[in-house]
Parts: C-alpha cells; sequence; structure tokens
C-alpha cells in the first residue's frame, strides 16, 4: 500500500488541469449570461435561463452569506470562551499551584519562587491596575 503525499502525481496535474480549464469555461459562461442580450442567447438555442436579476443577487447572496458565517463564527467563539477570571482559563490536571506567599500578595521573599501557576487574578491586578 503507498503512502500518501502531497507530491505532484500525473494524476494530480490531470484532475488540477481540468479543474482550472472547467473554472475560466464556467466563468465565460456567467459573463456571456450576463452581458449578451436575451435575443444573441435564443439566436444560439439558448432560451431556459435564470432571471437576470440572479446575475448581481447570485454572487451577492454569496458573499453575504460568507460574511455572516464569519461573523457567526467569531460571535461562537466569544460565547464559548470562559472569561477571565474563570479557573478553567489557567489550570487542568498539569497545573501547579503557586506558592502561597505569591499568591497573596504577588511577592516572595527573596531567591526565586518556585515554579507554578499565578492566579489570573493577580496577573490581571499587576497588568492592568496601575
Amino acid at each position: 500500500m503507498a503512502e500518501h503525499s502531497p507530491s505532484p502525481t500525473p494524476e494530480r496535474a490531470i484532475y488540477g488541469f481540468v479543474l482550472y480549464v472547467a473554472t475560466y469555461m464556467l466563468f465565460g459562461l456567467y459573463i456571456s449570461w450576463a452581458y449578451l442580450p436575451e435575443s444573441w442567447l435564443t439566436m444560439l438555442g439558448i432560451t431556459y435561463l435564470p432571471q437576470r436579476f440572479w446575475v448581481f443577487a447570485g454572487p451577492l447572496y454569496c458573499c453575504v452569506t460568507l460574511l455572516f458565517i464569519l461573523f457567526c463564527y467569531v460571535f461562537w467563539n466569544f460565547l464559548k470562551t470562559p472569561p477571565l477570571d474563570s479557573i478553567s482559563t489557567l489550570t487542568d490536571k498539569f497545573s501547579r499551584k503557586a506558592p502561597e506567599e505569591l499568591q497573596a500578595n504577588g511577592r516572595t521573599c527573596g531567591g526565586v519562587p518556585p515554579l507554578g501557576d499565578i492566579d489570573i487574578r493577580i496577573v490581571n491586578k499587576y497588568l492592568y491596575d496601575k
């Protein structure tokens, strides 16, 4: 069984070229539908087409939908993020409590304190309460 790799293969090159050509053909059809008069299209035998309203409304709906999805994604992340003073923002099963003297006033008496997690309220006090 061969491993999958991102390196170019002949099959990928063919698929990529077909998608490249198909994209430009579809864009050409869209532009011709948007700009050619209806009489020219019926002369070519193309009689069943959507209304011209969709020339502008279709791409506009797609862009607005994309922006709406982006807004909802950001809003959902804000809803799911715990507040800054929540204990779940900094602690898990691997967390270590800082020494009591560091937790109480944010300072130690002499030396470097042992490694530990400082409470978020103390960090916010020193960072933002000046």
